[in-house]
């Protein structure tokens, strides 16, 4: 595993200098948004005017996640519309107790690129966590049967997400998306040979364990997204999300690490381009 950074204001808070509009903070920054609901009904103005806006801010690819059946069917059609949009097709686990039947027809159509997002959510508990369980593990079971990256949702289901891995065989170019722990979840899940994908919850002055992991991360296995219409960075807190933002986020994770935001930024569009076989 190589190091992470280890710049000299590691453990230091940075306050990056906000952006008043939806513009590259970076003349001529380029980022990748490996995690977005380009499909989502609440996309600020629709999918088309989102994209726009994200090109115009230096974004260069999107992948666009599935989260049930219908939804997945929405990510490829927005995809196949787009040269730089790439689709996932999965079930949520909010979603769980509906099975996977629905997106096994899907998996296999173009530019369909991984299996998920799926895994394990014990916050809202909206399926039966037995239902979460044996999803999650046909969804990595998709992945291994069709040689495809996986990715993961886990919240406050650390252990079980780890237990289901090692039952399963962890895929081969696992992401962790909108990682949310700390320096020993991190180690967790870097061991395994996962890569971490951080949202704008890094930006937040609060998230000193996330930050830290953040900084550990080796270069090779980091990745920027936006989940957007969810989780907006600062400062853009309290409004829709979208991946027009993934800057932000970015600019967050290379003040924090010693890094220039335009040497991070294209360090995680290589890695998305890896992690996603693009």
């Amino acid at each position: 595993r190589l190091p992470g950074r280890t710049p000299g204001n590691q453990g230091r808070v940075p306050v990056p200098a906000p952006m008043t509009d939806t513009t590259s903070p970076f003349a001529g920054g380029r980022f990748f948004d490996n995690h977005c609901h380009l499909e989502h009904e609440r996309i600020p103005g629709g999918t088309v005017a989102t994209l726009e806006r994200a090109r115009a801010a230096g974004v260069i690819g999107f992948i666009t996640v599935g989260c049930d059946a219908a939804d997945s069917q929405r990510c490829i059609d927005i995809a196949a519309q787009n040269d730089d949009v790439w689709a996932t097709v999965g079930v949520h686990p909010h979603e769980a107790k509906g099975g996977i039947d629905g997106i096994l027809p899907l998996i296999g159509q173009p530019k369909v690129m991984a299996i998920g997002e799926c895994g394990l959510d014990y916050h809202y508990d909206n399926s039966p966590r037995e239902a979460q369980r044996e999803v999650f593990a046909a969804q990595i079971a998709l992945a291994h049967q069709h040689d495809l990256p996986l990715v993961i949702h886990t919240r406050e289901a650390w252990d079980d997400t780890f237990d289901i891995l090692a039952a399963e065989g962890t895929p081969t170019n696992t992401i962790f998306h909108c990682f949310t722990g700390g320096p020993h979840d991190a180690r967790r899940c870097l061991d395994i040979g996962a890569f971490l994908s951080f949202s704008g919850i890094v930006t937040f002055p609060s998230a000193k364990d996330l930050q830290a992991a953040a900084v550990l991360c080796p270069s090779d296995r980091i990745l920027a997204e936006t989940d957007s219409p969810f989780l907006a960075p600062i400062p853009h807190r309290g409004k829709q999300n979208e991946p027009a933002f993934v800057g932000h986020v970015v600019y967050a994770l290379a003040a924090l690490r010693g890094d220039t935001p335009a040497e991070l930024g294209e360090c995680t569009i290589s890695n998305a381009r890896i992690a996603f076989r693009l």
